[in-house]
């Protein structure tokens, strides 16, 4: 279920080289790619540190629409949403609260979530550690990527 490698492969573009003296980057310069194990509708720039092997930030962007199923995470995450609406679901909270620009939500490590973009919306996702993400199904059994993104008929 880790796709923490296959996110470096795909994102990782020598931005450690440029943290050495600090950077600065307009949104229009990042490129988003597509991260294997993730659903189509989510693309994302690595903006600091080596998601595979420690503490990072990523920027993305999702469609309107788009959803991340019920995971969790083996670091501690947390989004600032900077464009767009998004709702975020968390195991053990009643309810689930809907964020536009600047919303922020924290998910503790291993703490089951799910995430939908309202409208189009970007923001960050910093975490703490190396990144993974662990589909689970309905009963909170981890689930394979390809069975949690399966389009429903």
């Amino acid at each position: 279920m880790k796709t923490a490698a296959a996110i470096a492969g795909c994102l990782f573009v020598a931005s450690v080289q440029a943290q050495d003296m600090g950077m600065v980057r307009k949104l229009q310069e990042n490129k988003f790619d597509a991260v294997p194990g993730m659903p189509g509708c989510i693309g994302a720039a690595v903006q600091s540190g080596d998601p595979t092997k420690g503490p990072s930030v990523i920027l993305f962007k999702g469609k309107a629409g788009c959803v991340v199923p019920w995971h969790w995470h083996t670091p501690t995450e947390q989004v600032m949403l900077v464009s767009g609406s998004a709702k975020f679901e968390m195991k053990g909270l009643k309810g689930s609260s809907t964020v536009g620009p600047g919303g922020y939500a924290m998910m503790p490590g291993k703490h089951v979530h799910q995430f939908r973009c309202v409208s189009a919306c970007s923001g960050f996702v910093s975490s703490d550690a190396a990144f993974d993400i662990h589909y689970v199904d309905a009963a909170g059994k981890e689930i394979p990527p390809e069975t949690a993104l399966r389009k429903k008929k």
